[in-house]
């Protein structure tokens, strides 16, 4: 999937490390690159760096924001790694686990697993976490990279319904496969889910229910964009997903499940890409005093003399 068809961007805050964390992972993976980065002068956090990179064809954004948030396995990304298109799939595998292990910790070992012949889950030295598993799709194929939601604490049991919700607010939509616990697998509720994924705007995101006790659920550390071609997409999408007026800030928003979003106009790229110091200055004024982004004051704020 190339960048411009991408409608759903995952976002990641990092404290000061965002351009080495995605030159770091565009090293490690085919087809990736670093194609934006932008320096944002006297946010709330100081001088801000935005980056934009792809992972194998993959679009990521990445912010340095300072250590207000943590990264935590709340959401993490699938890498399926397909022996049916690729003899050398399990090699690569382990090696791109070998790379994100220096430094990082693993979650769940890399071996055999019901669902996988070669899966394991691992925290990067930067916090985020990675799902690595080799895939042999007798159905439908999935896309190498596939963010994935896992629903704990408060919202535990809720990964059905949340999906059902998603499914309902994005067009371009459907589910895929869905697995739920069986009886005797407490603290895990018979028939809540045990994995499920789905589509949305042509993009597939997984997700799972988990009641083993954890210290951690959804924050900021991860939101999803949405890119939006004009005002009515962001009044549709923000009023469909915000749920949190206290959330509300600079575009972002908190859905009913604590998931974190940015309702964010694609021109705003456009005139961050291409702007003088003076333009990026108004700019970022402008949109940091705003709760939802209002396109035509950014405009106007862009193009003032």
């Amino acid at each position: 999937m190339s960048i411009t068809n991408q409608k759903i961007v995952p976002h990641l805050w990092f404290n000061q490390e965002a351009k080495e964390a995605a030159q770091f992972y565009t090293s490690i993976f085919p087809d990736s690159k670093v194609t934006n980065i932008t320096t944002i002068r006297n946010t709330p956090s100081g001088d801000s760096d935005v980056v934009s990179f792809r992972i194998a064809e993959y679009s990521f954004m990445a912010i340095n924001g300072g250590p207000h948030f943590q990264f935590n396995p709340s959401i993490s990304f699938f890498i399926n790694f397909d022996p049916s298109k690729d003899e050398s799939a399990r090699e690569d595998l382990d090696q791109v686990w070998e790379k994100l292990s220096q430094g990082g910790t693993p979650l769940m070992p890399l071996q055999e697993y019901p669902f996988s012949k070669h899966y394991g889950w691992i925290k990067d030295k930067y916090g985020l976490t990675w799902q690595l598993m080799l895939t042999n799709p007798d159905g439908e194929e999935r896309p190498f990279i596939v963010p994935s939601l896992m629903y704990v604490q408060d919202v535990v049991g809720k990964a059905e319904e949340a999906s059902d919700f998603y499914l309902s607010v994005f067009s371009e939509s459907r589910r895929g496969d869905i697995a739920r616990y069986p009886a005797g697998m407490k603290p895990d509720e018979e028939g809540t889910v045990m994995f499920t994924d789905f589509m949305l705007e042509k993009q597939w995101f997984a997700a799972m229910d988990s009641a083993q006790s954890h210290n951690f659920k959804f924050n900021e550390a991860i939101s999803l964009l949405v890119r939006c071609k004009n005002q009515e997409e962001i009044d549709y999408y923000w009023e469909k997903l915000s749920s949190d007026p206290k959330a509300e800030q600079c575009g972002w928003i908190k859905d009913r499940y604590g998931v974190s979003w940015q309702i964010w106009p694609e021109v705003m790229g456009e005139m961050m890409a291409n702007r003088t110091t003076e333009q990026l200055n108004r700019l970022t004024n402008a949109f940091l005093q705003m709760k939802k982004i209002n396109i035509e004051r950014l405009i106007e704020t862009y193009q003032s003399k």
